[in-house]
């Protein structure tokens, strides 16, 4: 019986902030965790994407939060061959050659600063996201595979954005191989770039989906166009079955939603909340919640 649980990508995003979700007493960096955690058993954590955190940060993610909540973090921007500014290094690091001996030494210090959220039993997953200029090949495998080798220890979720990865039949095998979760994306289906709904089931430790939203702007636009989008209950229906797959195959089920406009993705994570307490009734699946009985 898989566990499905279902949060956004993130919890401190703008737009959020300004939509006044955070009721009053609870918009402070305490107060906002603490609330989210009451409503969804599950958040992505972006900002390590950003900027390598400390393990007193991730100490406290773990103490704001309940027994059973998970956080599915996001790999440094230098881990998964993005584009990375000096300013996100830590400074005594930013003057180093962009080497195999950095990546090792910018995942140590990643890791230990999530020991905390692992000691907790806080930690769902890592999230490689690798942008669209990894196309696959035996390059790009082998950087895959040197990532997944310094993480061995540690549950591991890779997201490809190039749609090529998905025409290939190598890569389930690859991921499988590597005990590596295949991320399942929703994203716009007609443009150059999108990407394909379905993703295989590569270990039966974890299903993740992220739901990207269905901007005519994504791969082009900024981060607010891309991202744009207001879920419709049909939308998030069309899920169903696959997310009945997932819960079928694997232990637990992530649902992640990264449509970063306004409220907009909380209100989709709540209504396929509501979807799926009607879809997948009985022993199937629990879908899981820690929301609050009553105000707070």
């Amino acid at each position: 019986m898989a566990n499905i649980l279902i949060g956004t990508c993130g919890w401190t995003d703008r737009a959020l902030l300004a939509s006044g979700w955070y009721p009053p007493g609870h918009r402070d960096t305490e107060g906002r965790l603490r609330h989210y955690a009451t409503r969804f058993p599950v958040v992505e954590a972006d900002s390590p994407y950003y900027a390598l955190p400390s393990a007193g940060t991730t100490a406290r993610w773990a103490e704001r939060t309940p027994d059973g909540f998970r956080f599915d973090v996001k790999a440094h921007a230098l881990l998964t061959g993005h584009p990375t500014r000096p300013a996100a290094l830590p400074a005594d690091l930013r003057g180093r050659p962009r080497d195999d001996a950095l990546l090792a030494e910018v995942w140590a210090r990643y890791a230990e600063a999530l020991e905390p959220l692992r000691r907790a039993g806080r930690l769902g997953t890592l999230l490689f996201q690798y942008p669209p200029s990894l196309t696959p090949g035996p390059r790009a495998e082998a950087f895959v595979r040197a990532a997944r080798e310094r993480a061995r220890d540690w549950p591991f979720a890779v997201e490809f954005r190039n749609p090529a990865w998905w025409h290939s039949d190598r890569t389930a095998p690859f991921l499988a191989d590597l005990d590596a979760t295949a991320v399942a994306v929703d994203t716009v289906r007609d443009l150059p770039g999108s990407l394909p709904p379905d993703a295989p089931v590569t270990t039966p430790r974890l299903g993740l989906v992220r739901f990207h939203g269905r901007s005519p702007h994504w791969g082009t636009g900024t981060k607010e166009d891309r991202f744009r989008h207001a879920y419709s209950a049909a939308e998030l229906a069309e899920w169903l079955p696959r997310i009945r797959r997932l819960a079928d195959r694997t232990d637990e089920v992530h649902l992640l939603f990264n449509n970063c406009c306004g409220d907009a993705a909380v209100r989709a994570a709540e209504t396929m909340r509501t979807l799926l307490a009607g879809a997948l009734p009985g022993p199937r699946a629990e879908i899981r919640s820690f929301e609050a009985p009553g105000p707070i």
